[in-house]
């Protein structure tokens, strides 16, 4: 680790160093013995979230370096300017087509090698700008002017800059997002996140999951949504041994903070929960199998929303107005019953 810079108040702190050679932001919450680390250069990625001496994120991995050098999502990844895939190398906005540039190398793959989670994975474009704390956070915040580099206007042509802030309080880890519309026209905005959330210590087949949603979204054979929606069937909470997920929920349920919780628990007491802002609509459940992670992936549209709005089958595309800025949190936390902690 390189040299470092610190800042503390009360019972959080922050500080600046590098770990192999990678510039990363800690925030601590001393008294709760809780700790966050941001890679601004990999993603602006959240890839360390640990309580109590136990890490929440999955992240397979030493160090941020190796994440650098042999990418693959994990920890926290943004996923813009588009969340999932979209049905092919072209996609519509405001009522025009526009065609993706495969020749510019900066466009991710699935396995039907449809596009799929944005440009901003592993970018080294964020800049940070302002970090801190007080009596009841620690936080970290970074820009990245999505108009100032040409192979991301080429694929996106709306001019925008986003900030993303990291703040720990005594609650667990709020990540917000704001995405300044600096173009002419309505922005389109179909981000998300993709938290890779693991219980420590205890085996997925112990597992029982929470999904705070009523419609469940019918995918085709691409993975792509069609229109068609039916209800939630699963129980309340489900096991998830001998269950993969990969589902789009919609419809969420929300409780009187207009926020809706979803969440994983097991091993005596142990939960992790994520809990999405009122313009976080929709959410994805990822869970492979012989995997011992599961996302709870918090989006603002449905997959492919840009050409199934076009197409007349979505219809909750939100959009900016020139000169406005969308704004919206979600929030992860970990909890362990006195009778299992350490």
């Amino acid at each position: 680790m390189g040299q470092s810079e610190a800042m503390k108040a009360a019972n959080f702190a922050v500080a600046r160093s590098e770990v192999d050679g990678i510039a990363v932001v800690h925030l601590s919450d001393i008294a709760r013995r809780a700790e966050a680390v941001i890679a601004p250069s990999i993603g602006n990625m959240a890839y360390r979230f640990r309580v109590a001496g136990e890490d929440v994120l999955w992240f397979p991995y030493t160090s941020p370096a190796e994440l650098r050098d042999k990418p693959v999502l994990c920890g926290i990844p943004f996923l813009a300017p588009w969340a999932n895939r979209l049905d092919g190398d072209a996609y519509w906005g405001n009522g025009k087509h526009y065609v993706l540039n495969s020749k510019l190398g900066n466009i991710r793959r699935d396995a039907h090698q449809q596009p799929i989670h944005g440009l901003l994975n592993f970018s080294p474009y964020w800049e940070p700008t302002e970090h801190g704390a007080d009596e009841v956070s620690a936080w970290t915040i970074s820009r990245l002017e999505f108009t100032r580099h040409p192979d991301l206007m080429a694929q996106f042509p709306f001019a925008h800059s986003l900030t993303m802030t990291h703040r720990l309080t005594a609650a667990g880890l709020e990540v917000e997002t704001a995405i300044e519309n600096r173009s002419a026209e309505p922005l389109p905005v179909a981000v998300g996140y993709h938290p890779y959330l693991r219980l420590p210590g205890v085996a997925r087949d112990e597992w029982r999951v929470h999904l705070a949603a009523r419609d469940h979204l019918v995918l085709n054979e691409m993975v792509i949504p069609t229109g068609e929606r039916h209800p939630v069937e699963s129980s309340d909470p489900f096991a998830l041994k001998g269950a993969v997920l990969d589902d789009v929920f919609a419809n969420l349920i929300r409780d009187s903070d207009g926020r809706a919780r979803f969440w994983v628990e097991g091993g005596g007491g142990r939960r992790v929960t994520v809990t999405y802002g009122p313009k976080y609509t929709i959410a994805i459940a990822y869970a492979p199998a012989g995997k011992d992670f599961i996302c709870f992936e918090p989006m603002s549209a449905v997959t492919n929303a840009f050409n199934l709005a076009q197409a007349g089958l979505y219809t909750e595309l939100q959009t900016v107005a020139p000169g406005e800025t969308w704004r919206e949190s979600f929030w992860l936390s970990y909890t362990i019953t006195a009778a299992s902690a350490k």
